[in-house]
């Protein structure tokens, strides 16, 4: 199955956060706080998916209060932290939304990841995940994690799904 048909029914993007949406990278200051940072540019094209009518969600190993942060500055309300078995939890969002996995995309980085790509209609890794799930995936992105990754994604999605000239519409107007 070529990219375009497997991009066509997606309705619902799943990305892992660190190593997708941040580089992987977890500083945290002398007080024990963590510190996260993400890509401006993943955060317009969570918007733009929206605005296609689609939905983003969050599936995340660890748990921190900035995920949720920016979870709800960029209005995802499907948002799943310290899943450490992502496949039941994918499995579990992808069920109370009464969706066909084939509708669904998941952005991942290493092996957590890997059920989970395996399993939704379109497996995605960024550029610099692990050798095993760049294996696996059904596309793999020109740009690492927190570098605009999920962006692209988003992009390639709606270019394969005759959408983007309408996105772009709004911006040229």
């Amino acid at each position: 199955m070529n990219l375009e048909s497997r991009c066509q029914p997606i309705e619902l993007l799943l990305s892992d956060v660190d190593g997708v949406l941040t580089d992987g990278c977890v500083v945290f200051d002398n007080q024990g706080l963590e510190t996260k940072v993400f890509n401006i540019r993943d955060g317009l094209g969570i918007r733009l998916w929206q605005r296609a009518g689609h939905r983003f969600g969050l599936v995340t190993g660890r748990s921190s209060r900035i995920v949720q942060h920016r979870a709800r500055e960029l209005d995802i309300d499907l948002l799943r932290q310290g899943a450490k078995d992502k496949l039941p939890v994918v499995r579990e969002l992808i069920d109370s939304l009464s969706m066909d996995p084939a509708r669904v995309a998941y952005i991942g980085d290493d092996l957590p990841d890997l059920p989970a790509v395996n399993h939704v209609g379109l497996g995605i890794a960024v550029a610099d995940a692990c050798d095993e799930l760049r294996e696996a995936a059904d596309f793999v992105t020109q740009l690492d994690g927190g570098r605009g990754a999920v962006r692209e994604v988003i992009e390639v999605i709606l270019k394969n799904q005759h959408r983007w000239t309408e996105i772009l519409a709004e911006f040229r107007n």
